[in-house]
């Protein structure tokens, strides 16, 4: 049986918490264990997946070139986004491991909203990618030398910490003088907020700015990469040679589907699903988290012809 924790502390009128408590799936409780089946199936896959996408990379001569260097900076995204949460979910799955202090929940916080940024920033990188290999492919080695990839995985880190670091401060300075009960699996941003007695104006509204600046803007210019790209891949002469163009492309775009979509569908239950029952809107949460990282290696493993001999390879020689 679980270990039962007290949750007497939740309800403390200590403005300044040390601890926090993890509620899980609220209404779904007695099926933890259950439901951490496939958590923990689909958190393995990714562990496995981003870490032999890293490895192929790193050991296959062929692969080193742009697309294949934003895809490990995606594939590293993935390994922190999963690595962040799903540890602390399957010990409450688990073990009723409910308890989290102050700090840690505030330093999990920022790797998954920080990360979760730079995520999108890495997916604009890529259609950046694409649009010179198909629109300049002559310029191609000279626009996006590895100065200039280092470069860009630089600015994305810098603006990601530079968006998420206020965040801390700014809920530091919150009082949280009634219930201490985190009605999620992980420290999301406004789960946090939501128990604080205070106005939180600011906080909801800063939050809104950053998801509206960062996923809208960033979705916008790879928007206006794939029309680009739609209007030189039509003006080439023969089908074959426009399938072949927006071949290339396939991957970028089943990657753009994978995380834009759990967002889109988590965000508008959120908005508008005010009947939907509190633990879908912790499942969808969820699924934004697990999904993206166990399906990118996979989709970029099936359409990459690179990365899928390199990968038999290995099993081969593993088997043998």
């Amino acid at each position: 049986m679980p270990q039962q924790v007290n949750l007497s502390g939740s309800n403390s009128t200590d403005s300044d918490p040390s601890v926090f408590f993890l509620n899980g799936i609220p209404g779904l409780e007695a099926m933890h264990l259950w439901i951490s089946v496939p958590f923990c199936s689909v958190f393995t896959v990714a562990l496995l997946g981003n870490c032999t996408l890293l490895y192929v990379i790193k050991t296959e001569p062929s692969l080193q070139q742009p697309m294949f260097y934003f895809l490990a900076m995606l594939a590293v995204i993935d390994l922190v986004l999963s690595t962040t949460t799903m540890p602390k979910t399957l010990s409450i799955f688990w073990f009723n491991s409910r308890e989290i202090s102050f700090t840690a929940c505030l330093v999990q916080m920022f790797f998954l909203h920080s990360f979760s940024i730079m995520e999108s920033a890495v997916l604009l990188a890529m259609a950046f990618d694409r649009y010179v290999a198909i629109c300049n492919p002559l310029r191609y080695t000279t626009i996006l030398t590895n100065s200039v990839i280092a470069k860009i995985g630089l600015v994305a880190l810098a603006r990601a910490i530079l968006l998420m670091v206020p965040l801390p401060f700014l809920l530091r300075t919150l009082p949280f003088c009634r219930s201490h009960v985190i009605a999620h699996c992980y420290c999301e941003h406004m789960a946090v907020v939501n128990l604080a007695c205070a106005n939180t104006r600011f906080n909801n509204i800063y939050g809104i700015i950053v998801t509206l600046s960062i996923v809208g803007l960033d979705l916008i210019f790879i928007a206006l990469s794939y029309v680009k790209i739609l209007r030189t891949v039509l003006s080439l002469a023969s089908k074959e040679e426009q399938l072949k163009a927006f071949g290339t492309c396939v991957s970028h775009l089943c990657a753009i589907l994978v995380v834009y979509t759990p967002v889109v569908l988590s965000s508008i239950v959120h908005r508008f699903g005010h009947q939907v029952a509190a633990h879908i809107h912790i499942l969808l949460a969820n699924f934004y988290l697990l999904f993206p990282p166990m399906m990118n290696p996979i989709v970029y493993g099936v359409k990459t012809k690179q990365i899928r001999d390199r990968v038999r390879l290995l099993f081969h020689r593993k088997c043998f």
